[in-house]
């Protein structure tokens, strides 16, 4: 069996690579669409979610850059075109919302998706003794279940 050079084996890290490409393309969708919900918000509340959405974005774009260095610390080369994210992420892009409602039906089912993601990418991510991207993903995790925790008991009619 052959190693990478921090020790995983080949065939598991090339797997994993993949799947955080694919993760990649996800979290750069999702960044693109809250930033949206940001710019494009109306209601009343207007400058509670604009502020909440600049949080979130700003999260996630480090997210991206963690991911894409995680990629490399494996030995894979992390996908860079927005052609390659629209072609592998799970979340759609989200064009022209304003609804304060619609907004937060947005963030909390891409935050599903990548809850979702994630968890797969752990599973394998064990299955491969790569505890550099169990422990990444798994702090991702924590976190995001307490942000949909939040969102929902900020709207209940968009949790369904």
């Amino acid at each position: 069996m052959s190693k990478t050079f921090i020790g995983l084996d080949t065939t598991k890290s090339k797997e994993l690579a993949a799947k955080l490409n694919e993760l990649l393309a996800t979290y750069q969708v999702f960044y693109t669409n809250v930033r949206g919900y940001h710019w494009n918000i109306k209601d009343v509340n207007f400058f509670e979610l604009h502020a909440k959405f600049e949080e979130i974005y700003t999260d996630l774009v480090e997210k991206v850059d963690e991911v894409a260095e995680r990629i490399l610390t494996l030995g894979y080369t992390p996908n860079n075109a927005f052609s390659q994210y629209l072609n592998h992420s799970r979340i759609k892009e989200d064009i022209a919302v304003s609804t304060a409602v619609a907004c937060l039906r947005g963030t909390l089912e891409g935050f599903k998706v990548l809850l979702a993601q994630q968890r797969e990418i752990l599973a394998l991510a064990a299955d491969a003794g790569d505890e550099g991207t169990v422990s990444q993903m798994s702090d991702y995790i924590k976190a995001q279940e307490k942000l949909v925790w939040m969102f929902q008991a900020a709207c209940q009619t968009c949790a369904n």
